[in-house]
This record gives C-alpha cells, structure tokens and sequence, in this order.
C-alpha cells in the first residue's frame, strides 16, 4: 500500500467539488450503511430531482445545503485497498479564498476543478497560484461536467491549451489534466465508455499511484523549540517537533539565535527514552549544559539556516481591513510569535495575468510582495529552503485574526540594512523612525522612510515628529556591542563597547530611550547586568534603566499612510 496522501480539491463556485469527492466515497463502497440511507433520503428533498445529490457528503453546515454552496473546509478520511487519504474540500466563492489558503496548507496535492462549459476563470488561477504559494508540487486538473458539453474532445482539448500555460507562467511540476462528470462518474472511480479518446488513468488511479514524496529533502537536522519543559531542577528539556534530518545521544548540537554549543544528554520520544529521532517525531531534547534557549528557538547540527529580522516575503490578505503600512502586526512564524510590521509594498500580483502592479495598500483576497521587519533577529529561512522556518501568518493584534498567510522569499541574513557603520562595526535599531496611534484602529504603529546607513562625518536628523534629540549624545547598543558617538549633530566616532568611555553626555539605546546614567559606575553596573541577562529578564533590566518618554512620545493621528 502507499503512503498516506492529503490533497485539497478547489476551484470556482458550482464547479463540483464536494460532488466529485462524495462520488469516490459512494462508488468506492466507503460510506456506512446509514450515511448511504441518510444520502439518498436528503436526495430526494433537493435539487436533482430526487437523483443522488453527493455533495450531500461533504457539506455538512445548514447554511451550505440551503445555498448549495461549501463555505467551510470539510476534512474527510477514507481508505481504499491501495492508498490511505485525507481531503480538504474547500470553498469555491472568492468570499471564502481564506479557506481555501488554510486547506492548501496541508495539502500534498491538489484537484482543481475547471467547469467543461467555463474553461478556466479568475477563481481557478487564484486558487492554482495559491496552491503554489503553499508549496504544493503536484495538481489534477479535472475538467469536469464534461456530460454537458456532449463529452466533445474539441472543448477539452481547449480548455487543456489554457491549462497548460497557466502551469507553465506558474512553474508547476507535476500536472495531470483529467476530463471527468462528477455527477454521472465518468473517469471518476471507472473508465468512462463516453470518453473513448481519452486514454489516461481515472482520477482516483491516479490519486492511488501517484508518488508525492518530495525527491530534495531539506539539509541537515533542525527542530524549533515548542516548549522548555522543567518537571524539576534537575530536569531542563527543549520539546518540539523534528522538521528535518536526525538526531542521536552525543551528538553536538547548535541553538539558535544565541548560536552556543551543546551536547545531546537524552532523549525522549513521549515518555519513553530512545537513542535517536528521525524527521516527523516530536520528542524532548536533554542537553548537558545551560543554554540559552525558549520557544521560538532552534535546535541544529548545521549552521546555514538564517538568523535575521528583515526579509521578503508574498502574502495572501486574507483581512476584510485594508493591509495599513506600518501598522504592528504579530508574526507567526515556526514556533515563535513575535511582533513586526510591513515596511513596504513592493507590488502586487495580478491572478488572471501574474502582471507585478504598483500598489500603496492591498485588499481582501489580493497577492503581493511585501518587506516586513520584526522587532527582533529570529531563526528564519526562504520557503523554498526549509518550509517550516519559511511559512508564516500575520495576526492582527486587536481582533486576534489572521490578517495574512505568507511565503519567505528573501532574507537579509546580515540582518537589518544598520543605522550605523564603520568597517565591520554595525548598529541596528529605530533610533529615527516615528512613533504614530492610529486613532482609526486604536493602534500603535512604527513608521519610516527608506533607512539610511550613517556614517563618521555624516549628519543626523535630531527632530522628528515624534522624537527631539540633543545636539550632543551618544547612542549605546548592547546587543550590537557598540557606540556611536554624536557631536554638534554629526556622527564623530563609531566604536567598540568596550573602548566607549562615558563623559556625562545624554545616552540612547538604540531605538531612542534613554539610558538612566549619572556617572561611570551607574554605566559599569548597567553594562553588568545587560551582559548577564537572559531572554525571560530582558524586559525586566530595561524597565529598571530606560524610559520612552524623555526623548520620544507617540504621535497620535486619525488615519496615516506611512510614506
């Protein structure tokens, strides 16, 4: 038997998507004795004239049946004698595209159905792009209700000409073009008589044969920590699913972002002690040192995997608000949850044409290539490279919906394009974007122009709308391990941390707080503890020695485009 195959059937409204499925389920003898009296008893009350409506199967919300239409994703399993499945039968109305990306997600594979009298229309590109979005590589195009065309060969193989460029401006893979009747179950689970010239396999053959193993498995081990698990103070272990390679006792390990060194105590697969773990187990890692490490983290025997906080990325909205530039956002991406916002538009994408079209904001159901920044460097990598550190949502941080799915296709790994540069010394941060409240939607958003890098004998802007700098100061990043000295509002002098030396003049961090510093042993006594403090105290040691407000304040707007 082969393996387990999960596919996602899509297409346009009325296309027949839950009828094709429920004609497998009947046809292949997968249905209980009751659900089949229960199919043909709601039959007789619908549609179709008293024939068998199976569709029936499959949408199961009163709302649906009323409409005739699927609004929510209904997941089935069934097994024949050749394959075990999982389907995803998902909305076709352009309303509900939202349901269709969260069914894509898991999909291995996807039907997308092209009705025999529309050919391909604006909902079967958006859904085969989004379909590619998600990382899907094999597709069966099944061109169905091919009994209302009079089966005519002419149509399909016109409908196959529109399907075949579609793959090819998409750069699908594997693509299967089937014609079928959902409803009459020609090519469906049997060779259809009507269709003598076609000579392919039927659609649930090919579902039971086709090999969807992927042939590039990712490089080497990685796992992102889902939880630090502490039953007692002898016990600290990193708990979380493997996404790639293996893992044995005594193997020496790299965390992420902290990027230190560890060996492999134990480990434990549920409650059971095992040697190794291999790809797809869930298991808990012992390590036999002290790390720095919490959820969000990642645990690999490679170090090619990015450590960043800037990156591209193309995004589905799938928010019924407008996309609002620089609005803060959270950022779900692996295990880590974090806040960020989106900087810029860099185009988005026609569905009908793939054309890239300027654009300063994006509506529901719209495509585009967005840069977006985080608050923080995170472990993070192309779609393309290692899928799970490459996906990500966009929550919005009021209603707690998602606002957008996404792919990664680039990553700064040098990090953020810095405020401050001289040779190999580099500072990051915000210290000159503005702080805005959207009154609109009661939101606080960080916002910008284009960053520019400073550097010695370069001018620096000390007014803002929302910040006032002095003409003298110096900006202090612990995390970059440097400095940057400002004189008669000119950068002086870029330096190590270590060769800073406090002369009684105002302190910054790096986004523009002040540092609460009297004199040289305050400045001693602050650097100790930031070099000594962990992820889960961060927050504490900066409310100890910082404020917002002594240079900064939030400006507060009813409505903003950040430009």
């Amino acid at each position: 038997m082969s393996g387990l195959l999960k596919f996602i059937t899509c297409g346009s409204v009325d296309d027949g998507k839950s009828t094709l499925i429920g004609h497998v389920l009947y046809d292949s003898k997968l249905l209980y004795a009751d659900q089949e009296k229960a199919l043909i008893l709601d039959s007789k009350v619908g549609s179709r004239g008293g024939a068998i409506d199976y569709s029936l199967l499959l949408d199961g919300l009163m709302a649906e049946r009323e409409q005739g239409i699927t609004i929510d994703v209904a997941y089935r399993y069934f097994t024949t004698d050749k394959r075990s499945f999982i389907v995803a039968d998902t909305p076709g109305h352009e309303e509900y595209t939202r349901n269709m990306a969260v069914g894509a997600s898991f999909a291995q594979l996807a039907i997308i159905l092209v009705d025999a009298k529309q050919g391909v229309l604006v909902q079967t590109r958006r859904h085969s792009r989004i379909c590619a979005l998600m990382g899907i590589h094999h597709f069966v195009f099944a061109v169905n209700k091919m009994d209302l065309v009079g089966y005519s060969e002419e149509r399909f193989n016109e409908i196959v000409k529109d399907i075949n460029e579609l793959s090819e401006n998409l750069g699908l893979q594997d693509v299967v073009i089937i014609p079928v009747s959902a409803t009459e179950g020609d090519n469906v689970t049997v060779k259809s008589e009507n269709m003598p010239w076609y000579t392919g396999k039927t659609l649930l053959d090919h579902l039971e044969t086709v090999d969807v193993t992927e042939t590039e498995s990712e490089a080497g081990f990685y796992m992102p920590v889902q939880r630090v698990c502490r039953p007692n103070h002898e016990f600290r272990g990193f708990q979380g699913q493997i996404e790639s390679g293996k893992i044995k006792v005594g193997q020496t390990i790299t965390t992420l972002p902290s990027n230190e060194t560890a060996t492999v105590k134990s480990l434990l697969n549920g409650s059971t002690s095992v040697e190794e773990a291999v790809t797809g187990q869930a298991v808990t890692i012992q390590l036999d040192k002290e790390v720095d490490v919490s959820r969000g983290c990642v645990l690999t025997d490679q170090a090619r995997l990015s450590v960043a906080k800037s990156f591209t990325a193309t995004l589905l909205w799938m928010d019924d608000s407008k996309l609002t530039l620089g609005k803060e956002y959270l950022v779900k991406l692996g295990t880590k949850r974090i806040p960020g916002f989106i900087r810029s538009i860099k185009y988005k994408i026609d569905v009908n044409t793939g054309e890239h079209i300027s654009a300063d904001h994006i509506e529901k159901n719209e495509i585009a290539l967005c840069e977006i920044e985080l608050a923080e460097k995170i472990v993070l990598d192309e779609f393309k490279k290692h899928k799970t550190l490459g996906e990500m949502i966009l929550i919005d941080r009021v209603s707690h919906m998602t606002s957008a799915c996404g792919v990664l296709e680039t990553v700064e790994n040098d990090g953020e394009k810095p405020y401050f540069q001289k040779d190999d010394i580099k500072v990051g941060g915000y210290v000159f974007e503005e702080f805005y409240f959207n009154l609109e939607n009661a939101m606080m958003s960080k916002a910008g122009s284009d960053k520019k890098t400073y550097h010695v004998g370069d001018e620096v802007p000390a007014v803002g709308d929302s910040f006032k700098y002095p003409e003298y100061f110096d900006i202090l990043s612990v995390e970059d391990g440097a400095a940057v000295l400002i004189r008669d509002g000119k950068v002086e002098d870029i330096q190590k941390i270590e060769d800073y030396r406090y002369v009684g003049l105002p302190v910054v961090d790096e986004r523009g707080m002040a540092l609460l510093v009297k004199s040289r042993a305050d400045l001693e006594k602050f650097l100790a503890e930031a070099k000594e403090v962990t992820v889960e105290k961060r927050s504490e040691v900066h409310n100890k020695w910082f404020r917002f407000e002594t240079y900064r304040k939030v400006v507060c707007m009813d409505n903003f485009w950040v430009i």
